[in-house]
């Protein structure tokens, strides 16, 4: 029981570390999340994800698309009637494997008449253990990051209205994207991912956002979700927060931590932000 609290003590400890560390004051968004990857504790939590092979039943394919430096790669699912309408898919720090293409998916069906694009942030690189995601999530930047998002909108075109979604790595990237994308940016959706914390580029967000947060989530807490809350209204743009009784990672169906009815709850109101905003 000792070891236990104590382990929760360092995690905790160092999470509120990560953010109010005075040397972290100019850190991005990204790279403070990345931190984590160096805690034992936040990777003890993230158990390997249990096997899963997807096989397209909407014809999803994967595809390249070019960027200021090597080409991108992306699952694409193009939509029946021609609409200019995209989601943006971001993966968790696993990299883009066939969990997030199942994603991607389920998006696809139940939104209707959208196209589907699940960007691979990690240049064909996947993590099937805790210690290669930790690698890759940590060798991750940001500027390739912009840059593979750049190239995506290129790709789908500037008159495109861009929804973004992504989990735990890929909810941070979910909002770097939105921000990236412009006045083409019409909705986000984060789960437990990392905030952008800079006022100045939050009052240049074009969409509304969702954060779907569970309280029990020691790296993206309280006091991080509160601090969102607060830069955005100082921003002037709209936050909708629906908190879960639940742990880091709880609506990916491979972790065996995976909640059932909060990822169902959490799902629905993802479908009906979207269908508002993706009209």
């Amino acid at each position: 029981m000792k070891k236990v609290f104590f382990l929760f003590l360092v995690g905790a400890s160092q999470a509120a570390w990560a953010q109010t560390d005075p040397t972290l004051c100019h850190t991005s968004a990204t790279e403070k999340f990345a931190l984590f990857a160096s805690n034992k504790s936040f990777n003890r939590m993230h158990k390997s994800p249990l096997p899963y092979v997807h096989i397209s039943e909407a014809g999803g394919k994967m595809i390249t698309f070019k960027t200021e430096g090597p080409d991108a790669y992306a699952y694409l699912l193009t939509a029946k009637s021609k609409t200019a309408n995209w989601i943006f898919v971001f993966q968790e720090w696993w990299g883009l494997n066939d969990h997030i293409k199942r994603e991607a998916e389920n998006l696809y069906n139940d939104l209707g008449n959208v196209n589907v694009l699940a960007i691979d942030m990690y240049d064909g690189k996947v993590g099937t253990t805790r210690e290669e995601a930790g690698k890759y999530m940590q060798e991750f930047k940001q500027d390739r990051g912009n840059a593979i998002v750049k190239g995506a909108l290129a790709y789908v075109g500037t008159e495109a209205r861009i929804g973004t979604i992504g989990w735990c790595f890929g909810g941070g990237q979910s909002m770097q994207a939105a921000l990236t994308s412009g006045r083409q940016a019409a909705a986000s959706v984060i789960y437990y991912g990392m905030p952008e914390e800079n006022i100045d580029r939050l009052k240049t967000l074009n969409c509304d956002v969702l954060d779907i947060w569970p309280m029990q989530d020691k790296w993206i807490n309280k006091e991080v979700t509160e601090k969102f809350e607060r830069n955005m209204i100082t921003a002037g743009k709209k936050l909708i927060v629906k908190p879960y009784d639940a742990d880091h990672a709880f609506a990916n169906p491979s972790n065996p931590g995976h909640k059932k009815e909060f990822t169902a709850d959490a799902y629905k109101h993802t479908i009906t932000f979207f269908r508002e905003r993706l009209k």
